[in-house]
């Protein structure tokens, strides 16, 4: 017999979500999260250079756009923000406790916890691909261990790319050509056999 979490893990209408539930957008590259508040109000960690430069609630509340979330990447700037349902969800499909198949170490805690958790982070924080995303806010809500599957899969990625010895002639190639289009020098030769190196004893 499914559970109630694999009868919830797909689009829901937004009265049929419960506090405490989360959220998962698929994105193009990456999957969005977040924890559904009620009343049609989901908190999430958002990448957003806006509040290092004004304490303006109404600009802040304002949608995040791409170039804001850009920069908050690369400043690491972050804040968990309360948006609209239809505003976190972008049009996409949102799927509702998908993950509580996929972390089996570790149980959902009660609904209510989990969103009291999310809205005691309500605010700025600093932001960080690997260590600090809205997957991270999102686990450590709703189990009590912030973690990042999608992160983890990355880190899988990078280390069979760096396994991979033919890597090292990728690079060896590249940044000979490098020297032979730019010309020899520091800028160029360095990197050309200190990159292939490097490569070499990681794999």
């Amino acid at each position: 017999m499914a559970s109630e979490a694999d009868s919830n893990a797909n689009y829901c209408e937004t009265r049929s979500l419960k506090r405490g539930d989360l959220l998962e957008v698929p994105r193009t590259l990456f999957t969005h999260y977040g924890i559904y508040l009620g009343d049609g109000q989901v908190a999430h960690l958002m990448p957003d250079i806006l509040p290092v430069f004004t304490e303006d609630r109404k600009l802040i509340r304002d949608v995040v756009t791409n170039q804001r979330l850009i920069l908050g990447v690369i400043s690491k700037n972050a804040s968990i923000r309360v948006d609209t349902v239809d505003d976190f969800g972008y049009g996409a499909c949102i799927l509702v406790n998908h993950m509580d198949r996929l972390v089996c170490k570790k149980p959902a805690l009660p609904n209510e916890e989990v969103a009291r958790r999310a809205e005691k982070l309500v605010g700025s924080t600093e932001y960080s691909l690997l260590w600090n995303n809205c997957e991270h806010f999102v686990t450590h809500c709703r189990y009590g261990i912030a973690m990042s599957i999608q992160t983890d899969k990355f880190c899988e990625a990078v280390k069979t790319i760096i396994r991979d010895q033919r890597s090292i002639f990728v690079t060896t190639a590249l940044g000979l050509a490098g020297i032979f289009c730019l010309g020899f020098g520091p800028t160029t030769t360095l990197p050309t056999i200190l990159i292939p190196f490097l490569l070499w004893m990681a794999g």
